[in-house]
């Protein structure tokens, strides 16, 4: 089997006036296409439009000029893989907001330039200056985009840059966007364990008659789809959404013409949010998304507003558009999947990329390393094994996770906690973490400052989680999510069959209105000792609905015994919580119409529920709870969700603990 790599580009295009063609000696041939140097050509279309070509025999990619649009890739005999029929196929965008105007800016250049040109590479810019006014964000924006000799890909990245003096602006949402052609892609893959034959945006059509409208704009059933397989199926493109750490590729395969089109993602450094932050893919379009900055899981806690006096630059980016074939057709779906895992895993190891052509984005050699070995002591010294630890702009512990204007690097401890975190940018950072098994954030307590060709050895380093006493019980597993909930089936007429006996269950649509059915007239009640997490914790804590359109709060009970209290002294309940979404939770002990003894006041707006997360901000209280307030014998926990407006305003619980009175 031969599989034929190629590469595609990451913006829609249009073209411009013939350049000279150079370099155009054929230097390697796959699978019967002539490779060669990559040349660029400036032209008229048809139309009158200008555009510019670049081709390196392998695949042929126009972008309008000087938008910086990608309009056309051509490969593999199809004259475009991308959807010919709508104008914007493959571009970059920004939703913003500024004095008075909110919008989405499609971030067209207004200048071309030709940045490198040679035997090896062809780079390309499409820039755009502010110069005052409300029509555009106002920002610098450079797109680049870069064809290499040989490469089966297109490398796309953005330098984005704000001056001091310019106004006040808040930046919601970042990515590069392709639309790609509806009579070629129509199987999708997202992971291993997470690919189908996908319906189509005109099977979701609600005004048709397609679809019908479901408990928000994104989720539908499809009720008259053209294929009767996926008759009555959901269909919701947050059912598809990854993990940053996770995402490094996804895409879509043409059955018919054996060609795959994915993005690729070698690092998580220029992306917002940490490791953990969920970020949407690919989609029914079709549609294939990297996502750079984003509000998706966090809501309006995601730090993205900049003032008067803030200057800011970053880079997005590369990320590496990649066509592959398979010309045997033996299991296309197979090969092409897991070619592009291992093209992935090439472009892991080639980061950082040594042919990016403007300085603001170093090289291996102008990076730095930080290594160390992370301990927890929690009553006793123990290795962090498979710990999350990372480097990201100074702030509070845990502010990593609504972090966007700076870069993040994360790593993994080894079983016996010691990590290395390589390819780091010159600057001032925080090193922050988190373990599993072990509530709470850590943070250094220095500021870790990292120069060009540094090599910081941080020694041993102690991460201290919250704890008052010993555990007298605990619900649940400290891992910041969910998921080891009650997860309940999903109704069998809005399904996605994806997710049917699979570890993901969470993702089907509808399975907060469950919980009105499980406790129609009584809340959820768990006895310490009696009850299983797994089987009697229902995995949101939601409203309950009493009619059509009514919601009420909900009060879940937790029950348990003490055989002696300590009147005098003061106890802990540690609160994990792995979402919230416009809620707030009351705490009361032994008095269900007592003041509450601790309330989070509102907070959260990561819409976890409705987008069927498992998890969205990690957020920990330690509630003080006084001797006098417990019993010798039965005692009951009281938490109230206390708002009620409509389905989706809740929380989940990550885990929560009873401690005792310190002995020390």
């Amino acid at each position: 089997m031969i599989l034929q790599k190629i590469a595609s580009s990451s913006m829609i295009c249009f073209l411009l006036l013939l350049l000279p063609i150079a370099f155009s000696q054929p230097t390697r041939n796959l699978d019967g296409i002539s490779a060669r140097a990559p040349t660029v050509q400036q032209i008229r279309n048809r139309h009158g439009a200008r555009e510019v070509i670049v081709d390196n025999g392998i695949i042929r990619v126009s972008f309008s000029s000087p938008q910086g649009l990608i309009t056309s890739i051509k490969y593999k005999g199809i004259d475009n893989v991308l959807n010919p029929h709508v104008r914007t196929r493959g571009y970059w965008d920004i939703t913003w907001q500024g004095e008075n105007i909110r919008g989405l800016d499609g971030i067209e250049g207004t200048n071309f330039r030709v940045i490198t040109q040679n035997e090896e590479q062809v780079e390309i810019s499409f820039s755009r200056k502010w110069n005052g006014g409300s029509k555009h964000i106002p920002l610098n924006i450079d797109k680049r985009y870069i064809i290499r000799t040989n490469t089966s890909g297109i490398y796309a990245y953005g330098v984005f840059e704000r001056l001091s003096e310019w106004p006040e602006v808040e930046m919601g949402q970042v990515r590069i966007v392709f639309k790609l052609n509806t009579d070629r892609f129509r199987y999708m893959v997202v992971a291993d364990d997470r690919q189908r034959q996908m319906p189509t945006d005109n099977d979701r059509d609600i005004h048709r008659g397609h679809a019908k409208a479901l408990a928000y704009k994104e989720a539908v059933q499809l009720t008259n789809p053209a294929d009767l397989r996926f008759k009555n199926q959901v269909d919701d493109k947050y059912q598809y959404s990854c993990e940053v750490k996770d995402n490094k590729v996804h895409g879509w395969i043409s059955t018919k013409s054996h060609v795959g089109f994915w993005l690729i993602s070698p690092s998580g450094e220029y992306r917002s949010g940490g490791p953990s932050k969920q970020e949407l893919t690919s989609h029914v379009g079709p549609t294939a998304i990297s996502s750079f900055t984003t509000g998706h899981y966090v809501g309006r806690d995601m730090e993205t507003t900049y003032k008067t006096g803030e200057a800011w630059k970053k880079v997005f980016g590369p990320v590496f558009i990649y066509l592959n074939s398979d010309s045997t057709g033996n299991n296309p779906r197979h090969s092409l999947w897991e070619d592009a895992k291992r093209q992935t895993e090439e472009e892991v190891e080639a980061w950082p990329y040594d042919f990016v052509a403007s300085s603001d984005f170093p090289s291996r050699q102008e990076r730095g390393t930080v290594t160390g070995r992370l301990l927890v002591n929690d009553r006793f010294l123990t290795p962090a094994q498979s710990a999350y630890i990372g480097l990201a702009p100074p702030g509070e512990a845990g502010s990593w996770q609504t972090n966007t204007k700076g870069y993040q690097f994360w790593t993994q401890t080894n079983e016996t906690g010691y990590f290395t975190i390589d390819n780091v940018r010159p600057g001032t950072y925080n090193l922050y973490g988190w373990v599993p098994g072990f509530i709470g954030d850590f943070q250094y307590q220095n500021r870790v400052n990292v120069a060009a060709g540094s090599e910081i050895s941080l020694d041993r380093v102690v991460f201290k989680p919250p704890r008052n006493g010993p555990t007298l019980w605990e619900i649940g597993v400290p891992d910041r999510t969910a998921r080891e909930y009650f997860v309940p089936e999903p109704y069998k007429d809005t399904m996605n069959p994806l997710y049917l006996n699979h570890t993901d269950k969470f993702r089907q649509y509808g399975l907060w209105q469950r919980y009105t059915e499980l406790y129609p007239n009584h809340d959820l009640v768990y006895t310490i000792g009696v009850s299983n997490y797994s089987q009697n914790w229902f995995y949101a804590h939601v409203t309950r609905n009493i009619d059509k359109s009514t919601y009420v709060p909900t009060t879940w009970q937790i029950v348990f015994q003490l055989p002696y209290v300590n009147r005098q002294g003061s106890y802990t309940l540690q609160l994990a919580l792995a979402s919230a979404a416009r809620a707030n939770l009351q705490v009361r002990f032994n008095n269900e119409y007592s003041r509450p003894l601790f309330s989070t006041g509102n907070i959260g707006k990561d819409n976890a529920i409705a987008r069927h997360g498992i998890h969205g901000v990690y957020r920990l209280y330690s509630v003080n709870v006084p001797g006098r307030l417990l019993r010798t014998g039965t005692n009951t926990i009281y938490l109230r969700q206390a708002k009620a407006t409509g389905p989706f305003e809740g929380l989940m619980y990550d885990y929560i603990r009873l401690e005792a009175i310190s002995r020390a």
